[in-house]
């Protein structure tokens, strides 16, 4: 009996590869996750004094492309169904991506981009791997999941800061536009949470929900073991030369 073909005709499944093929098709359009575009990094570069709406735009574009974002919040809500508490884990995952970004930019300290973002490709292993209930299988207790999505925040917004700091932003008005870019950073996080919730809404009307919800979060694994392949060759490449 062929079970996979049968399995992959329901609707919500067909859902869930969709979105698996658009991570890939990112993935393809861009090398690295945090990476600013040529014309976005050029515009950094030459521009000096307070700039709010542009930064602002560049925050939420930054996180709309922002694939490892978007994929470790679908993890962090996929079995949140409380406004209350999608609020809570989302505003812990801002506090800590917006404090590293800010600091990190304002004291000029950051780590080299190729480890950070795997380790951001491990956040979204773990979060997938905590959906699964691994944790609680493999070593008998669960960690706490509040305190995962903060200290993974904090890694998101290194990653973002280590990558900004590569283009020298200008002193001149550096914190007003850091400020407006958070916002912007915060703007675009609303927008994409607000389709991943549309996307979670039709998944969770399938009566076959918790069987699918295995399918992507496995999907999920895998996405974030290729993340970590993809920078760790990135690091070994660029220290070979």
């Amino acid at each position: 009996m062929v079970v996979l073909p049968a399995i992959f005709r329901h609707t919500s499944v067909k859902v869930i590869t969709v979105f698996a093929m658009m991570v890939a098709f990112t993935w393809s359009r861009a090398s690295y996750a945090h990476n600013v575009t040529p014309g976005d990094a050029g515009y950094i570069q030459e521009i000096w004094g307070v700039h709010i709406i542009p930064f602002m735009y560049l925050g939420a574009k930054h996180m709309v492309t922002g694939y490892d974002h978007i994929l470790f919040l679908f993890g962090v809500i996929f079995f949140l169904y409380k406004f209350r508490d999608v609020a809570i884990y989302v505003s812990l995952f801002a506090i800590g991506h917006s404090i590293t970004m800010l600091i990190g930019v304002w004291y000029g300290w950051g780590i080299n981009a190729y480890i950070v973002d795997a380790i951001i490709g491990f956040s979204v292993v773990y979060k997938a791997l905590d959906n699964l209930g691994v944790f609680k299988k493999w070593f008998g207790f669960q960690p706490s999941t509040k305190a995962a999505t903060l200290i993974f925040g904090l890694i998101h917004g290194t990653g973002l800061a280590s990558k900004i700091l590569e283009y020298q932003i200008s002193e001149d008005g550096l914190l007003p536009n850091l400020l407006a870019f958070n916002v912007g950073v915060e703007i675009g996080q609303i927008l994409a949470l607000c389709v991943i919730l549309i996307v979670m809404g039709y998944l969770r009307r399938s009566d076959n929900f918790p069987k699918y919800a295995i399918g992507a979060n496995v999907v999920m694994v895998f996405l974030g073991l290729a993340l970590m392949t993809q920078h760790i060759f990135g690091y070994v490449h660029s220290h070979a030369h």
